[in-house]
């Protein structure tokens, strides 16, 4: 049987052999690749395209769906309390009557809106779109 050294010396030596196998394929495969190649892997992302180029990019992502999130508002409620709740129970929430509702997408703020009804279903009127220097800025608090 074969003592913790031997072991220790055929593994460093098939570790070395892989590397040294590794270095040769990859020298072999730069060699087959034009230089010119390698450079264009990944496109120039800047604002030096033209316009046709940038829709085509949008449209990529269009289908991409999002949670868009109509909050009320919230409350802390203790487990104890969770527990006693039954059908016809009334949570109190920190929104006020008539304030504007948050509309969230994916959990990030990005507008608010009241309440409207069409057609006996619930809908949302947008009021306040929140600009994206002021999601920032709502970030940093």
């Amino acid at each position: 049987m074969a003592d913790n050294a031997d072991i220790q010396t055929i593994a460093e030596d098939d570790w070395g052999a892989a590397m040294a196998e590794q270095a040769v394929a990859e020298t072999e495969a730069a060699a087959l690749q034009p230089q010119a190649a390698s450079q264009t892997i990944f496109k120039e992302f800047s604002g030096k395209g033209s316009k046709a180029e940038t829709h085509n990019d949008i449209d990529f992502i269009l289908d991409i769906p999002v949670q868009l999130t109509v909050e009320l508002g919230r409350t802390k409620i203790a487990i104890k309390n969770l527990l006693q709740l039954a059908q016809g129970s009334v949570i109190e929430l920190d929104g006020l009557a008539g304030e504007p509702m948050d509309v969230l997408v994916n959990g990030c703020l990005i507008a608010q809106g009241e309440v409207v009804v069409v057609n006996d279903k619930f809908g949302i009127r947008l009021t306040d779109i929140i600009t994206p220097a002021e999601r920032i800025r709502k970030l940093n608090k």
